[in-house]
């Protein structure tokens, strides 16, 4: 007979025994609302790592990892008599079914939409009465501002991104990415200025401005800049790595190459990566 498999109801009866004050882990017993927090953005980042890296043999346990998250808070809940996972799992899936009126018409799990694809309902429409919903919930929440329910602990690329999406949403943009291309412009200049003057903090201060110009122009582009920058953080590691690897052959210490020897071994890492050998010794015309 095969082992059983663990469920739901064991995970939480887990966590139970785990914060019992007489037979719990003391890790686990130290822990409140905001030690756990550092916990659940890593394993969030460790979930988007192993999805880009296409690890799915590993996504089971990152998920679960992340789950495990969701139910420490609970039991926090659950031990303030404020809700539990059960109450979790109630107000997403209530919130879920009055944000698909489309899919759910009266806003039940029974009455799903029948004899309509997806394919036939339109999108546009479909996203603004999304939008006009979580409008409708900030309203409830007694939010003054579009920009009241961004998360101040995003990354602060994710976050400049839903800030500048929330404000373009109700009409505060560029009419094109051209529009945003001079400001990367002009923040650049800036920037220059604030050097040319010899003023570190105010130049410090432009080189925000000119972070945040890039985020608008990545979401022009329909790009994630959270993406593009882990994108090129990857290149950037798989680069240097050659430059590490070509002077170890050489025999030279990292630290005593030089620039200009460095900068020879970034040059032929990207051209092995514009034209990869498509054979032992044969490189690509």
């Amino acid at each position: 007979m095969s082992e059983r498999r663990f469920d739901l109801d064991d995970l939480l009866t887990l966590m139970a025994v785990l914060r019992d004050p007489e037979l719990g882990c003391p890790w686990d017993l130290k822990q409140d609302w905001d030690s756990i927090v550092p916990h659940t953005l890593e394993e969030a980042y460790e979930v988007a790592d192993a999805i880009e890296r296409r690890a799915f043999d590993e996504l089971p346990g990152e998920l679960g990892d992340l789950l495990f998250q969701v139910v420490y808070y609970s039991q926090f809940g659950a031990e303030e008599g404020r809700f539990d996972f059960h109450d979790v799992v109630h107000v997403l899936t209530a919130k879920m079914l009055r944000r698909h009126p489309h899919v759910f018409p009266d806003g039940t799990l029974a009455s799903r939409r029948e004899g309509v694809s997806a394919a036939e309902v339109e999108t546009r429409q479909v996203h603004s009465r999304w939008e006009s919903l979580k409008a409708e919930e900030r309203e409830a929440r007694e939010a003054r501002s579009v920009l009241d329910d961004v998360p101040r602990t995003l990354p602060a690329l994710s976050r400049a991104a839903k800030l500048s999406k929330r404000a373009a949403r109700v009409g505060f943009d560029w009419p094109d990415s051209r529009g945003v291309i001079a400001k990367l412009r002009e923040e650049l200049d800036e920037v220059e200025a604030a050097l040319a003057e010899g003023d570190a903090a105010h130049a410090a201060e432009e080189v925000g401005d000119l972070l945040f110009a890039t985020v608008n122009l990545a979401r022009t582009l329909g790009a994630d800049p959270e993406r593009c920058l882990r994108a090129t953080n990857g290149k950037f590691e798989r680069r240097f790595r050659q430059v590490e690897s070509g002077l170890a052959e050489e025999g030279v210490p990292l630290t005593e190459a030089g620039l200009e020897r460095m900068e020879r071994h970034w040059q032929a890492a990207k051209r092995r990566e514009s034209h990869p050998p498509t054979s032992e010794g044969e490189s690509r015309s």
